[in-house]
């Protein structure tokens, strides 16, 4: 599925406009605990959070996270919006909740990128 796609399906907002929003996106992830991304998401993810500050980029970026989406209309700071910007990630914000995107993606055949421990390591 692409990008442009899922933004339409969880009715998002692109918050850093020069983002490449045709990318091939295989899966999602929806975590609050960094920790968590680090240690169970797989690649050309894209990852849905509430957490709003430069460090959910920071792990994008480790984690080869294709687009974070915040979830309930949250918007981040101007400097994370900067620091995704450079590191070419789209940040999206969409007015659903969680369990809500997680649904609604997963209904529309986008399958989890989250691994259990076991296949992390």
């Amino acid at each position: 599925m692409k990008l442009d796609d899922v933004i339409r399906l969880v009715e998002g907002q692109v918050l850093n406009s020069k983002s490449n929003l045709d990318w091939e996106i295989r899966g999602a992830c929806g975590a609050d605990l960094m920790s968590d991304v680090l240690a169970a998401i797989q690649p050309d993810a894209i990852l849905l959070t509430g957490l709003c500050n430069p460090q959910v980029v920071r792990t994008a970026q480790i984690a080869d996270v294709r687009a974070i989406i915040f979830v309930r209309g949250k918007r981040p700071s101007s400097e994370t919006i900067e620091l995704a910007k450079e590191e070419g990630i789209p940040l999206i914000s969409s007015p659903y909740g969680m369990f809500e995107l997680c649904g609604r993606l997963y209904q529309a055949g986008l399958p989890s990128l989250e691994c259990n421990l076991d296949c992390a390591g």
